[in-house]
């Protein structure tokens, strides 16, 4: 239906006389009743039809329903053409069998549907723009992909980070550099973030390239935000090091008291005064000791400071989101709860602890982690333990031993019972962030709920006060945080440690990457 003639027949219905003079009886249908009546509707067909295609990566398909619905006079919504776009951009990916004829189809006929789409007057969004980029890159035109994003933000259509994919990728495997560090400079500009790939990609085009400062500064900017690398940005750090230009770059002497001063001010583990020494480096894959101290260069890695504010500032925000997803009211009680019974030296996640192991609610296995728990406290005092009000009605709670179990934890004011409704993650993390605790949970924290977060101090939150547990038959094992940060790290006298992301085993140890200089040029520097 054109835009005229709807326009037209809108018009004739509003400002038709009603026959009946009563409105009372006239009943609008139920949005259950007009989602179906869509889905019936030739468009919500098609965009059944296209979706099915989407999900199965059919592009051929996708693209004969497309031009019966054109032929058949059909209106297309964004979403549709969308789905197209992205089909024609990705359709390589998703059929590995994919054919040299089809992958050309896909770009041919996707930047014609980009075309229509403008004919027909679909206003794009930031997915229509992401995916015209996608087909620049395969074109291995990333200069085409960066003008589409310049254009949608033109069109004041906020980027995300995948709307720089396109452009930034491009650009690094085809080895120019300096555009690729353009796009990242308008990232930044964008308040848009890297993330390891990204970064990764920067750096091999950086090392590729043999511009040290460069690689210096996008390691750093790991630490800050990936602080664990995983193999492959391993690998890209280890060719680095293993290179002649490393090799040759850095400071024959250096102001050691201002390489300390910048550690201090940085809260340690880093100086940010560039490369230090010269000659070979010795790299290798290692373990560090419970001391923090590396098996291959005997460097002891330090603990980073955490700025109280920082951890205030957390506590708040925490606060914001649960009041948000909560009832106020219950949380307001929480925090009134925590004054009068608290501080407590650790906190437990009692669900996780409870059903680890197993599907059945332990109450056994929670009370031995209490125990272990309040074994190492300095103060000898129990924990905070955080149930939801489900798990201390009905099933295993109704045992007598475990009613005696919940009474006397009750009673010593280390029992909290999060109410029916509430999600009690909230709960046992504010407590051990606005309190300063160590927090028992094996939880890896890493579903929604924690993404809410968004900030870069959760990781090194977690880092400094999660313990995990392990429970056997010969007892409870906990692992307390480290006395050492695990994030990359660099030392006054030049060498470097990055850590590699693990699985988090109690019994699996790190591994670290360590680089130090072979030869004893860092006596050079000076005082």
């Amino acid at each position: 239906m054109s835009q005229k003639h709807y326009l037209c027949t809108s018009t004739a219905s509003a400002t038709s006389p009603n026959r009946n003079s009563s409105t009372t009886n006239v009943r609008t249908p139920s949005k259950r009743v007009q989602r179906k009546k869509h889905r019936q509707s030739p468009e919500g067909q098609l965009r059944h039809k296209l979706d099915m295609c989407s999900k199965d990566g059919d592009l051929v398909e996708a693209l004969r329903i497309y031009d019966d619905a054109r032929s058949n006079k059909l209106s297309l919504s964004k979403h549709h053409y969308n789905v197209l776009l992205y089909l024609c951009s990705s359709s390589d990916v998703l059929v590995h069998e994919i054919n040299e004829k089809s992958m050309n189809l896909g770009l041919r006929r996707g930047f014609e549907i980009f075309k229509q789409m403008g004919i027909d007057g679909i206003a794009p969004d930031e997915a229509t723009f992401t995916n015209a980029s996608r087909l620049a890159a395969k074109l291995e035109d990333p200069e085409m992909a960066f003008d589409l994003l310049k254009k949608m933000m033109n069109s004041n259509i906020p980027p995300k980070l995948r709307s720089y994919e396109p452009a930034l990728f491009g650009f690094c495997s085809k080895g120019e550099a300096d555009k690729a560090y353009e796009v990242d400079a308008h990232m930044l500009a964008s308040g848009v973030s890297p993330e390891e790939p990204q970064l990764a990609a920067l750096l091999q085009v950086s090392v590729n390239v043999k511009n040290a400062d460069k690689v210096y500064e996008i390691i750093h900017r790991l630490r800050a935000s990936v602080r664990q690398v995983s193999d492959s940005t391993a690998k890209i750090i280890e060719e680095w090091f293993n290179s002649k230009e490393a090799m040759e770059v850095g400071k024959v002497s250096w102001d050691v008291n201002k390489v300390k001063e910048g550690i201090v001010k940085r809260g340690g583990g880093w100086h940010g005064q560039g490369w230090l020494g010269k000659g070979e480096w010795k790299v290798v894959k290692t373990e560090v000791d419970e001391k923090g101290v590396c098996h291959c260069c005997a460097e002891r890695l330090v603990c980073i400071d955490i700025d109280p504010l920082e951890t205030e500032n957390f506590a708040n925000l925490l606060y914001s989101l649960a009041c948000q997803r909560d009832a106020k009211a219950n949380f307001n009680h929480f925090q009134d709860w925590l004054k009068h019974n608290g501080p407590f030296d650790a906190v437990i996640d009692g669900a996780n602890v409870s059903l680890n192991n197993g599907h059945t609610f332990s109450f056994f296995q929670l009370n031995a982690v209490v125990e272990r728990v309040r074994e190492l406290s300095p103060t000898k005092r129990l924990p905070l333990i955080i149930l939801h009000t489900g798990r201390v009605v009905g099933g295993p709670a109704n045992s007598p031993r475990n009613k005696t179990l919940i009474e006397q934890w009750r009673r010593s004011g280390a029992l909290y019972i999060a109410p029916k409704g509430s999600n009690d993650d909230w709960y046992w993390l504010y407590a051990a962030v606005s309190g300063k605790s160590l927090l028992v949970t094996n939880d890896e924290m890493r579903d929604h709920l924690f993404q809410l977060l968004g900030t870069s101090f959760f990781p090194r939150w977690k880092e400094k006060h999660q313990v995990r547990y392990k429970l056997s038959r010969d007892g409870t094992v906990l692992q307390l945080p480290p006395p050492y940060s695990i994030v990359i790290q660099e030392s006054e006298r030049g060498g470097w440690h990055i850590p590699m992301v693990s699985a988090d085993d109690v019994d699996m140890p790190r591994q670290w990457v360590c680089a130090s200089r072979a030869s004893t040029s860092l006596n050079s520097a000076i005082s």
